[in-house]
């Protein structure tokens, strides 16, 4: 199976670093928008792929966007939500990174799977800034579940600091924020 992490298009916390990344709930720009849209170029999408999305709102438009003519499975999960690379002890969220409550998740985006399998503490908090041992048991286990589900590809559209860290993660390798991938950039594995 290939497991292909896609960065989200182009948020509008990015616009004016530092004093945007307190926007609550930031949406795609318009060039995020188009962004989203080029993905179905670069990844033609069929019905038997999978897209594994962050409970954030740039997340869930990057793929409905891309994922907009084909009937896919769109599973939502705080597995995938932001997380901070490197960790920093002692820090908090930042705004830009809340997640969405499911439901407003289920009202503004009704074709998307809620996994409803985590604790409710994992959904308020997702996994920003959990400790690293912590975190590479979320990430196995992760891994372990996109194996059970027989897919030939599974698309996770998420953060750069959550690829980089399951990708640090996957391959044994030390990676640095000079490996994050650029906006709607991708990494992929064969697990």
């Amino acid at each position: 199976m290939e497991l292909i992490f896609i960065r989200h298009g182009q948020g509008e916390h990015t616009l004016n670093i530092p004093q945007s990344l307190q926007i609550e709930d930031p949406a795609l720009t318009n060039s995020g928008k188009e962004q989203a849209k080029g993905l179905a170029k670069k990844f033609p999408l069929n019905e038997s792929d999978s897209l594994i999305v962050s409970p954030l709102r740039r997340t869930l438009q990057t793929a409905a966007l891309w994922s907009e003519k084909i009937k896919c499975e769109k599973v939502v999960t705080a597995l995938v939500s932001p997380r901070m690379f490197p960790q920093i002890a002692e820090a908090k969220t930042l705004t830009c990174d809340l997640l969405l409550n499911k439901r407003k998740i289920q009202k503004e985006f009704p074709d998307f799977y809620i996994d409803e399998t985590l604790s409710n503490k994992l959904w308020i908090n997702g996994i920003n800034v959990l400790p690293e041992q912590e975190f590479r048991i979320v990430a196995k286990n992760f891994i372990n579940w996109c194996r059970k589900q027989d897919k030939e590809r599974i698309f996770v559209i998420s953060h750069d600091g959550t690829i980089t860290s399951y990708r640090e993660f996957i391959t044994g390798k030390m990676l640095s924020r000079a490996n994050f991938p650029s906006e709607t950039g991708w990494f992929s594995i064969r697990i």
